[in-house]
This record gives structure tokens, sequence and C-alpha cells, in this order.
């Protein structure tokens, strides 16, 4: 290999950081913005309690940074249709997270603040907060969230790094973190701590109502958020500082004062006897003006394991000092303490400590503040921990410590708004949860102090929270209110009790530690090519502790198959409704009931004729008893008056049917055509149906629309006269159904009579259907313009040049004048004709449009565009109110129109606009250009699930979560020619789909898995820690290596860490023994998928002996020398964790594991068992023989059936084995210090000869070979985040006549790369279009995980290719505007830490920059290809084959 891709295949999960405030809205009051006043109730008197206005939710993790938006659901008076999950709580039912922007960074965050608005000055309220973000080693970046974009944009920038900051290091190289940044709570300044002791003060610009720039930006954009004037660096050595632990700014001082937790002289195990409080805390005042910053304050002999500050709210202000066994009250004027367990020492000559009434270790705890004198601790066993500070409005008296609940091991918790809290987890699934105080004494008598349960499992509360009704909550709104003051509610207990409620979470897959492929249960053994792969799963060891899990996740949806038939020239199949006797009124109660009717006929339209099927019950053809048309293909099908009645198309007219009784023919004549102009020719060509509307397209391009009257059930047809007067060829359409009580696109609209009085207009004489809602058309011609439309009057409310070129944002841009728009399309035209002579972008345009709003109370449209060339265009509406800048170009636009167009202005949607969402993990479909077939369909029930389904050669499911589209490929039948949902009594919510080979299939959605995820994803908890899992593929048996900590008493713990040989006796009576200490304690367990339920079930366990842990378990296949057989073994080698003083031993073990049927027991026997020296860290089977790493030395064994026997051996690793790989007879080795070793085995000589070795230092993670084609490289990951491709080369004269390993690529993946596995790379050469060369057999790429959660591969690339995307990589470093200003090729440079290190070669492509390269507009893509010497077409084509060929799973 000489060139390789890396790809990121599934982003990180695991939350590192995570912090709230009002980004997106301010927070002024609810009512300022639409979006709030939709969460609250407007009868405040229900309420028990406001919820207030919630702020958003930032979270990152690794490279990713999510805001997401809190919704809450008011209790209503009828009952919910699904309770959802948590109960109520203080009058709300339920909340939820809907995703509002994410980006992918260039850079992992290193931690994230919220510079706040600032609770005072002019309009105060409506300034936004805004985000800073900090990189390594020091770079801040400030964003804020810009209203008419819809997303972030980076305010300012502040980098010191460099040669002019070079002396900020101080000699140093490498920092044990990275730069740390807080605010300032009044929102006045931040700071961050870069190279351990430079602190950066960011400097706050204050708002003064004169300022003339806030004026303009506060009437454009509405808000305006808070941003950084200046910034300047304090030394804190000049101020005897060293050794910096945290910082914090505390509440209550005039000017920002912020408190500094450093320790004056470090301390270490051997002296903390007598050197144990070395740390204190100093209060610095900032003058930001006058770059001053006095000492007001300082407390000192604080112990030296205190870790982190937390400022305590106004009104007692002061700061909290979090050490691992005490904590501490510090302000100017009082300070008090709180002993938390007997390891608590207290400073030399103060009185003793008060202590808590139960003992916890506090290291690694997350705190946040769920009241003013309330925190929440989150310790590092995941218990909640609730501290009260005792304040008689003077002076705090103490600390009060007790225990709240069990939760998931935090990362971070940060208390959104006044009722939410968000518990951040890198280990197990993050989660929201409610909170509310005082109320639950009095409703529950059990007070949340008693109960420790899990707060997840919390089933008993929430039944006890549906049962107290509201007017529960009602009676007691009096004392409720006195219950939310910060003093004590009664003299006895200043203890507050608080209720808890489970509303959200967010799935988390990380860390991966190890991981395997195998074959999934529904999996289809007969499969060749691409759908063989989709036969395969990872089955992942992922989280730690009592959040570990076993992850099983699926690149691709392989259905369960319900039932096929074969039914060969398939066009098309429909489902449609049908009710004799239903009203056309539609009632709200009845929605409910309409998901769960069933479909009543399934409409299959073959090449000259159409079937029909009763699908009710079974599917049984009636297709001679029913009147739809049978003689020829159908076009379309689907419900029309409230699904009383079906309409079919066909080519030459329509049929309208109740049931299967014909109430009325149509037939489409072109309209005022001449007698002989080939009318007889003029077929449809495409249908959208959006009740009671029929939009027709024809073949001739034009429109034709069939309005419904629901009075008399009966269609007239029309044809608009705004497409009739035009010469502009139309080239798609389509119906959009604005649904709902409130229509989304009437907020769009500038008119206030629209907002409320257009459904009348619409509904026509019957009036009574209210909220049926209003239905557009939208329009794209062959120019690329697109246009939106009313039905039925057809006045254009919205239009967009050049929608073909997929700008990021689509506006509405004011139409002069509707002839004149066609010399927009001839510019447009020629300015990509330059350069698309070579590139065929003339046959680009745009062949399907769909348009969406999936139901969800703050749900928006999404607007689809299929391309001619396979690309997918995906935008989603907001709204942007932009009135000032507008009515100006109004104005203008007015004088133009008004003489030939009777468009009332007005009535447009002027604040509609669209922002485009990528879609980079969808392969395009290679569409041949002539063959359009509708490839979208738009699901809302499908398993539960609603989005939509993309047919064609690569068939993909868009799944709505969270308002964000979710896409999950299905490969396992190859292209899909028709799609569509199927409700009956044998198939519950499921659907059909025709193959290209013509079978039909009758499916349902894998119910076991969550499709909220990068992947689909099954997590099965185990609650202890996986570390390493195997599989036998002939048994479908995954052996895993779990271990949980076991409390043993301490004088057991002590006797086993004694040298027994040695003679060191143990003098009991010097040591009191009486305590407990918790130990790890190992387990091989057998999990295996049932395969009727899908559930997994731990088959067997072996345990352990005691102190021993489990390091590797490898299913082996031996070669027994007695039989001369092979056998396959599962193999297990373990360490003795005895404490330094013992001598490393180690055991190897072999099983033999025997499954006779299904259902009867798995006998696993242990054949053979022997104690080695050193630990056995890593095992492998090569050519028969078993490969040992034990201590420093590998042995090679033969297997006698009863006898393992050495035959060889190298002393190669000098320190420990981290992974061994293994392909014909060579060997690749990883240290976990002194990198890699490549080694060969020969069977003549019984010898294992080192070929080479890298002769640097680097911190080993996994290992693995990489192969393209005869070329063999060795593959490595290192403790840093890099990986290196290395190659031995014995012929070139660096390599030291072949000793030394040659650096081939290096890349900074900035994850830890924990597993690497080999997977063949799929050939893609059987489309016509490939590339040459892309055929290449015997090519391998690397699928690797990583300890945030996230999946990549690198896969190999021909020379051709690489160099293609590597000039098309250094144009996009620049051609992109990348998010929060971070450099793509800084972050992929290779990071040594200070070690030497001589940089190798760029050969490793950066897909996440190149994906970019969709999402800029057609135009720019032509103009970059151009540029470096291509064409567009060979670019995505080289992006395709890279997808394409690394569908592994």
């Amino acid at each position: 290999m000489s060139f390789a891709a890396f790809k990121m295949m599934h982003s990180p999960t695991g939350i590192e950081n995570c912090a709230s405030g009002f980004i997106t809205d301010s927070s002024f009051t609810p009512t300022v913005t639409p979006i709030q006043t939709d969460d609250l109730d407007s009868d405040w008197s229900t309420t028990p309690k406001p919820i207030g206005p919630v702020p958003n939710l930032i979270v990152t993790a690794a490279n990713v940074l999510e805001i997401y938006t809190v919704r809450v659901q008011e209790e209503t008076a009828k009952p919910p249709i699904e309770s959802p999950r948590g109960g109520v709580l203080a009058g709300v039912s339920g909340a939820s997270l809907e995703l509002v922007c994410q980006y992918r960074l260039h850079g992992n965050v290193e931690s994230l603040g919220v510079l706040s608005s600032g609770g005072n000055g002019f309009d105060a309220g409506r300034r936004r907060d805004s985000i800073i973000l900090t990189f390594e080693d020091a770079k801040i970046s400030i964003l804020e969230f810009d209203d008419s974009i819809h997303g972030l944009r980076t305010s300012s920038l502040h980098c010191f790094e460099g040669p002019e900051w070079l002396y900020l290091k101080r000699g140093r190289e490498s920092f044990p973190r990275g730069p740390l940044v807080k605010a300032d709570p009044n929102g006045r300044c931040a700071g961050v701590l870069i190279y351990g002791h430079q602190m950066v003060i960011l400097k706050a610009t204050e708002v003064i109502s004169g300022l003339v720039g806030e004026d303009s930006a506060l009437s454009a954009g509405g808000a305006v958020s808070a941003r950084i004037q200046s910034s300047y660096i304090i030394n804190l050595r000049d101020l005897d500082m060293k050794h910096v632990k945290d910082f914090v700014f505390v509440n209550g001082y005039i000017e920002p004062v912020v408190v500094i937790l450093h320790e004056k002289e470090l301390t270490w195990a051997g002296s903390v006897s007598w050197k144990h409080h070395t740390c204190m805390i100093s209060a610095l005042s900032i003058n930001t003006t006058l770059r001053q910053h006095p000492l007001i304050w300082s407390a000192t002999s604080l112990p030296h394991d205190a870790y982190k500050l937390l400022a305590v709210p106004s009104p007692i202000g002061g700061v909290l000092v979090l050490c691992a066994n005490t904590i501490h009250y510090h302000s100017q004027s009082m300070s008090c303490t709180l002993a938390l367990n007997n390891y608590a020492v207290s400073s030399d000559g103060s009185p003793e400590m008060p202590r808590s009434s139960f003992s916890v270790e506090l290291d690694a705890a997350n705190a946040t503040w769920i009241a003013d004198d309330v925190a929440m601790l989150s310790t590092k066993t995941g218990e909640l921990l609730l501290l009260t500070l005792v304040y008689d409005g003077r002076r705090v008296q103490r600390l009060e410590l007790s225990k709240s609940r069990a939760s998931v091991l935090t990362s971070g918790i940060t208390t959104v708004g006044s009722s939410f809290l968000f518990l951040g987890s890198r280990l197990g699934d993050s989660i929201l949860v409610q909170f509310t105080s005082g109320a639950g004494a009095s409703i529950f008598p059990l007070g949340m102090r008693e109960e420790v349960g899990d707060i997840e499992g919390d089933i008993p509360t929430a039944k006890r929270l549906r049962m107290s009704s509201s007017d529960a909550l009602q009676d007691m709104n009096d004392d409720e209110l006195s219950l939310y003051g910060s003093g004590p509610n009664n003299a006895q207990s200043s203890q507050k009790s608080f209720s808890f409620a489970v509303r959200d979470s967010l799935i988390n897959v990380g860390p991966l530690k190890d991981f395997v492929s195998g074959v999934r249960i529904n999996a289809d053994l007969n499969a060749t090519g691409v759908s063989k792969q989709s036969n395969h799963e990872l089955v992942c060891c992922s989280g730690h502790g009592k959040n570990g899990a076993l992850s099983i996740l699926q690149q691709s949806v392989r259905p369960d198959i319900i039932t096929q038939e074969s039914i060969p020239g398939c066009k098309g199949v429909w489902t449609v409704y049908h009710k004799n006797a239903r009203s056309h009124v539609i009632d709200s109660s009845k929605v409910a009931a309409d998901n769960d009717e069933y479909h009543a006929y399934l409409i299959i339209s073959l090449e000259n004729r159409t079937m029909v099927l009763e699908s009710a019950n079974n599917l049984e053809e009636v297709t001679e008893n029913v009147d739809y048309y049978i003689q020829g293909s159908t076009i379309a099908a689907g419900n029309l008056f409230g699904r009383r009645l079906v309409i079919q198309v066909y080519a030459f007219g329509a049929r309208l049917l109740d049931g299967g009784y014909m109430v009325q023919e149509l037939t489409f004549k072109v309209p005022n055509s001449e007698v002989g102009s080939g009318s007889e020719s003029l077929t449809v060509s495409f249908v959208s149906i959006a009740d009671p509307y029929v939009l027709l397209r024809m073949s001739d391009g034009s429109i034709q629309l069939l309005i419904g009257d629901p009075s008399s059930c009966t269609l007239s047809t029309t044809s608009p006269a705004v497409f009739e007067s035009s010469k502009k060829l139309i080239c798609a359409c389509t119906l959009y159904h604005d649904r709902g009580p409130e229509p989304w696109l009437r907020k769009t609209s500038t008119d206030a009579w629209l907002s409320t009085g257009i459904g009348e207009a619409i509904d026509g004489s019957d009036g009574a259907s209210h909220d049926v809602g209003d239905v557009y058309c939208i329009v794209c011609y062959e120019s690329g313009i697109l246009e939106i439309f009313d039905v039925p009057n057809f006045t254009r409310v919205f239009s967009v040049d050049k929608f073909l070129s997929g700008k990021v944002n689509l506006m509405d841009t004011f139409m002069p004048h509707p002839a004149d728009s066609s010399f927009e399309g001839v510019k447009m035209n020629e300015s990509v004709s330059a350069h698309g002579r070579n590139d065929n972008v003339q046959d680009i345009r745009v062949v399907e449009l769909a348009m969406h709003r999936w139901a969800g109370k703050h749900s928006r449209p999404f607007l689809f565009g299929v391309l001619s060339d396979g690309t997918i265009l995906c935008y989603h509406a907001y709204v942007f109110d932009n009135s000032d800048t507008a009515s100006k170009d109004e104005k203008a636009a007015n004088s133009q129109t008004s003489g030939n167009n009777c468009t009332i202005s007005g009535s447009r949607l002027r604040n509609l606009r669209f922002v485009r969402v990528s879609l980079d993990t969808y392969a395009r479909d290679e569409t041949t250009p002539g063959t359009f077939s509708k490839r979208m369909t738009i699901f809302k029930s499908v398993g539960g699930f609603q989005g939509l389904f993309l047919s064609g050669t690569r068939p993909a499911w868009f799944m709505m979560f969270r308002e964000r589209l979710r896409i999950h490929q299905q490969l396992c039948d190859g292209p899909i020619m028709a799609f569509t949902v199927l409700h009956n009594v044998n198939c519950n919510h499921g659907f059909i789909y025709v193959t290209s080979q013509g079978t039909l299939k009758i499916c349902q959605l894998p119910s076991s898995l969550t499709y909220d995820n990068y992947w689909p994803v099954q997590k099965v908890p185990l609650k202890c820690t996986p570390h390493q899992v195997s599989y036998f593929s002939d048994k479908h048996l995954y052996p895993l290596i779990v271990s949980y900590p076991v409390l043993k008493p301490l004088n057991q713990v002590l006797s086993s860490i004694v040298d027994h040989e040695v003679g060191h006796q143990l003098d009991s009576d010097s040591m009191n023994l009486d305590g407990t200490y918790p130990v790890e304690e190992f387990e091989i367990r057998f999990m295996e998928r049932e395969k009727s339920t899908g559930n997994w079930q731990n088959r067997k366990t072996i345990s352990m002996q005691s102190s021993e842990n489990a390091l590797t378990v490898r299913v082996v296949t031996l070669f027994n020398s007695t039989t001369k057989e092979s056998e396959i073994l599962l193999a297990v080698g373990t360490a003795y964790v005895q404490g330094e003083d013992v001598a490393a031993r180690g055991r190897i073990i072999l099983y033999s594991v025997e499954k006779t049927g299904d259902s009867s027991p798995l006998t696993v026997s242990e054949v053979y068992s022997k104690e080695l020296k050193g630990a056995i860290s890593a095992l492998a089977s090569l050519q028969g023989h078993l490969l040992i790493a034990s201590g420093p030395k590998i042995i090679l064994h033969k297997w006698t059936g009863s006898e393992l026997n050495g035959v060889a051996f190298y002393d190669v690793p000098p320190l420990y084995v981290v992974s061994l790989n293994i392909v014909k007879n060579f060997i690749l080795l990883g240290d976990i210090h002194k990198s890699i070793y490549f080694l060969s085995w020969k069977e003549q000589g019984s010898q294992l000869n080192l070929l080479a070795k890298d002769f640097g230092s680097l911190d080993c993670m996994a290992t693995e070979f990489l192969i393209d084609g005869n070329t063999l490289s060795l593959m490595v990951s290192d403790e840093q985040k890099n990986v290196q491709v290395f190659s031995y080369s014995p012929k070139l004269s660096e390599s030291w006549k072949g000793q030394k390993l040659l650096s081939r690529a290096e890349f900074h993946i900035g994850a830890h790369v924990t597993k690497f596995l080999r997977l063949t790379l799929l050939p893609t050469s059987d489309r016509t279009n490939a590339g040459p060369g892309s055929d290449k057999t015997n090519r391998y790429g690397l699928l690797f995980g990583t300890q945030d959660g996230s999946i990549g591969c690198i896969a190999p690339l021909d020379e051709l290719t690489f160099r293609r995307l590597q000039s098309l990589q250094k144009k996009l470093v620049d051609a992109v505007s990348h998010v929060a200003g971070l450099n793509p090729r800084s972050f992929r440079l290779f990071r040594a830490k200070g070690r030497v290190h001589r940089p190798g070669p760029d050969s490793i492509v950066d897909c996440e920059l190149l994906c970019h390269y969709e999402m800029l507009p057609l135009e720019e893509q032509l103009e970059i290809a151009h540029q470096i010497g291509t064409t567009r077409k060979q670019i995505m084509s080289n992006l395709n084959e890279l997808v394409l060929g690394t569908s592994f799973l």
C-alpha cells in the first residue's frame, strides 16, 4: 500500500462536555419567539409551577458539536395516546431533545463554555448567549447562532500558538490537558487556562443603547449574541501560582472575580503522610479595562487531592472546593468543611471536621446546581448525591450531604433551565432528567433520600406520579410556592426533597474496546456480492462498569421477511384504505385510530396490466371483481376525501373508486390543441396526490390538476393558466400538504390576514374541515428554477433561482416577471458551460421533488430533490423574519409586478428559508438517463417510525428522529423498484417492496434495533465491564471477557498480594484490617442470540481464580499432531495481579466447546491449562500452532491433543505485547511502549526470525496488516491518537538492509483506536463507469473502533485516484468555510507530543474534508474540478466508489 483514504463511518457518541445557554432564543420572555410559545401552556393557573423559558443544551463528543432544544409537553386534560417516559411531574407529562444543528469539526473540543448575555443593562433579555470552544494547543473559537442561516457563525477567533507565542510554553512540549474555559456568570468576561499557567482573559463587548452597530443588528436579526471585544494574557507564575488545578468565576461581586485552585508545592505518595494540605485558593479581581488583577482574598491548607471548584449561586456566593475525601466551602468572610469518609484528614491544628452520615469517595465527581443552595454531585460509581448549604441569611452554617439516586457514570452534568438536568456520559447513554423540589414531600410519603433506586429503572415512582392527578397539585399551589423559597421550609429539616423523572436519552456505543464481525440471525446464506455483506454485524464491547453493554451494530438494514412472491415485470405497488360510512369531518380523536386502520387493497402495476389484491386479512386477488383499470399499468394510486375514495391514475386517464366500485372516470386530453397534432400520445408521467387535489405531469411537461369536491366526492380537471402562458419546461413537480391545526408555512408569511384566514378560501363552500391545512404545489423547471404556488389559485408564493446548484441556504427571490425568468436559466447555463463542456452538466436536471412535514408539534418541513446524476438535495425549512431589509426589495418588486401579474406580493412566504442538510453517508445512485421511476416514498408509520424510503439501485431509509434525518442503507436485495407501506392482520406496520429480479417481499423492520443512531444498534446491558470478545462462526457463539467489582475483606486482599515463597508474614496485630476493598473479578461469558426472539442469552459462565485477570480470549484453530486433524478451541490468556512485590505469572487455558442443538445446553470443558512466567497478554494461531505472548517473549507451541509443547521462541517485546496479527507465516506484534516488530516463522528449522522493527518509541494501541493486491503494509495506532503505516522494504538503502520498517503514511485520527478489523473491499467494477484499475482483486480495508464510540475505516487507493483526491483536498482547505475557523490540515498532522519525530509522507486523504465537496454549489464544484484538471463526474465517481467499497456490514 502506498496510498489510502481515511473515512469516518459512524461519528463519535460519547459525550465529553455539556452546557446550557440561550443560544437560539433569548431568555427575554417566553413570548418573544414563536418556538417558546409553543412550548408553554398559555393558561398558567393549571400548572403548579411554570417551567419558564428552557435554554438550549450544547453537547460535544470528540469533534462533534450538537445543539438541542428541550421540547416540553405540558400535561393535558385528555390522556396522551402513548404514555411518555417518566410519567407526569410538576404539570409536565414529557420532554424531549430536538436537534437544532450539528457540526463535525476539524479538531476535538477540549472544553466548552457559554458566554451569557448578562442579566442587566439595555435589552439584556434580547441578547443571546454565545458558545466558547477551546482546542489543542491554545485555540479559542466563539460561536453564535445566526437566524438567517439557521446555524452557527464564528464571531471571533483567538489563537496563542506558533512562533510568536512560543514563550508561553516555557520550554515544555506536552501538557496533561488542553485549554480549560470558564465564563463569568454575568457575561462580562471569560477566562481560558492554557499551557498550565497562562490565563487568557476574553473581554466581552458591553451593550450600550447608543451603539449604532448594535441597533442595526437588532433591527435586522431581532437578537444580538454576546461577543468578545479583546483578549489578553495573565501569567499566573508571576503571581506565584505554579500548579493550577482549576478556576471559576464567582457570583456577587461588582467586578468579575476569578478564584483559582492551585498547589503551592507538589506532594507524592511517599510524603503524603506528613505533607498533605498543599493546595490553596486565591481570588483575583479582574479589571478588564486597566488589565489589572489584584488579589482580594485567599485560603490555604486545602487537601492535596482537591481538584474542582464550584461557584455557589447568589445570594450565598463563595466557592465549593471538591476533594476526594472532603468538601470545603470558602467565601471572603467564612468557611466550613464536611468530611466524607475515614481518609479525611484535618489540617494541622484545626478542629475536628463534621462528618457526613455515610461514607463516599468523591474523586472524579461532576456537579451542578439544582437550587440556589442545593448542588447535585455525580460520583465515579454513578450515584447522585445532594449537597445542601445550610444558610441562615447571613452565613453558611454547615454542609449536609444526602443520597439521591443512582444514574449513569457521567463525564459532565449541567442544569438546563429551572427544571431539567442533563447527565452527559462517555461510558453510557446520556440522559435528560426533570426534577422538582418541595412538592414531592407532600405527594410522596417516600422521600427520595430513603429510596436509592436507579434513576432509569424508576418504574414505581412513575406510577405514583401518574396517579397523582393535576387537581391534587392545584390544591397545593399556595403551599408549594413557599417550598420554592431559598430558605428551609420547616424548622426540623433543612433538606429539600426532590422528585426526578427521566425524560429522554441519547444513545452512546462508546468506548468500543473490542469487536468482532458475526453473522446476523436473519442472514441469507445464499446471498452474493454486496448483499452478502449485510449478512454480517459488528458485536462490540462497549461501556464500563454498570453501563457496560454488548452493542450490536449494523451498517445496513436487513428487514425480517414475512412472505415473498415472485411477480416478474412489476413496476409499482400501492396500498389504499377504504371505509364506507366515513364522515369527512376529521375529528382529532380519530387521528390516533387512523394510524391503526388496516389497508383495504394492494394494487400491483405490471408491464401491461394491473393486479388488485384485498389486503385487510390475507392477500387475495380480486382483480376481476373490481372496477379498477386493469388493462394497462398504473401510474399511481391513493386515497382522497379523508380515505373515503380511491383514486387510480393510469397513462390515459384516472378512475375514482368507492371500494371496488367506480364512481367517476376521467380521460386526459391536450387542452386547446388542434385535432391531429399527435394528441393521442399524451400520457401521464408523474402523479402527486394531496387530498383533495391530484397533480399530474404529462409526458410533454404540461401540468394538469384534478380538484376534488368534498361534498359531491367528484373530480374536475383544470390546467393552471400560469403554466399555460409560460413556455418553460417543467422537469419535476409535487404537491405539499401543510397539515395540522396550525399549518407551518403560514408562520413564514408576512401577512397577518394570511396567518389566520386563508383556510376558508381553500376549503370552499364546505367550510366544515377547518384543520385540513393548506396545499402547495412545488415546481422545478429545466432551467433549475424552483417555485412554490398555492393551490388551487396558483399564485406564486416562493421562488428560487438555481435550485439545481444546491446552495447551502435557499431564500425567496422576488421575480420581477414570469416571462423574464427564463433568462436566468440561460445566464446560469452560460456560466456553467465554460467548465461544463467536458463534464456533461447540461444533462443535469431535477427529476423528482418531494416536500413533507412529519408529525410532531414543532416539526418543520423537509424538501427533497433528486437530480438526474443521482445526487440528492435535502433541505430543512426554517423561519427567518427579516422584515426591514425585505420591505425595500418588495417595493422595487411591487412596482414591476403590478402591471403583468396578479400576485399579491404581500402573500409571499417571504420569511421561509431552507438550509441544506448533508447526506454524506449516502452513496449516490448511478442512474442511467432516460429511465425515470419514482424513487421517494414517504411513510408515516413503519414499525412506529416515520420518514422516507428511497428506492433505486442504492435503496435507503431516511428516518426522522428529533428533527434530524438518520440514513440507513438497505443493501440486502440489490436495487429496489417499488415500495409501499402495509398494515394488516399479519403484517403490523410493515412494508412491501419489489426487487429488480421481480420478487415481491412483505417485511417488517427488526424491532430489537434502535434506529436513532448513525447505524442501527441493539444494546444488550451486561451491568459489568466487557473487555474482549471473540466469535465461534460455526456455533454462532460469542465468548466474552467481563469483570465486575466485588467488595472483599481487607485482610483477605492483603494476604493474597504477599509472595508466599519469600515468606513475608503480615503482622496482623499491628494493622487494623476491619475494612473492605473493591477487587475486580473476571469471568468468561458465552453469549448467544436466540433464533426465535432475537434476545441475547448468557449460555455459560466460567469464573477465573481469585486475583486472576483474563486478558485475552481467542478462538484458535490448532493442528492436533496425534490425530493429524485440526481442532477449533477457545484459548484464554490470564495474569495474576498480586501487586508489585510478587513476580508476574499467567495461565494459558484451552477449552473445547460443544453444542449439539439449539435448545440443548452448552458444554464447555477445559482441555488444558498451564501456568507460565509473565502475563499472557495476546494469543494467535499460526498455521496450526499456538503463538503465546508471555511476558517478555513470544513462544510458539504445537498441540498434541493433551499438551502444548514449545517449538520456537523469540525474546522480542521488551515490555508488554498489546496485539498480535498473523498473515500466512508473518507476525506483526505491537508493544505497549516500543512500537512494532515484524517477524516470520519458518517450519523447516522451526525458527521465528525478526525481519524488521520500528526503531522509534511508540505507545501502540492496536495493529493490523493492510493488504492491497500483493503489497503488505503494517498499520499501527498509538496513544497520541495517530495511525501510521509502515512497510518492509529490504531493498531500499534507508531501511538499513531491511532491519528498519519505513514509514509510508501517517495521519492524526483524533481518537484512540482500540481495534482494527481487516475486511475485504467490495468490488465496484461491475458498474459501467468504474475508473481504470479500480477492479483490483485482493484488497482489504481496515475497519476500526475508537474509545469515543466512533467507527471508521482506512481503505487502500490506487495512485491515480489518490493524486486526484489529494489535489481536491488541498483546494477544499481554502474553498470551504470551516466551522469555528479550524484548519483541517493542522488537525490531521501527526502529533508527537515532544518526542523526536521525522515527518512521514502524506499518503492518506481525509474523506471528512472531501465530503464537503458535495455540499458546495454546483458552479463551485465545476470550478474546482476544472482547476485540478479533472471533471466533477470523475470526482463524484471516486468518492462514490469509496462508499460502495466500504459498505462492509
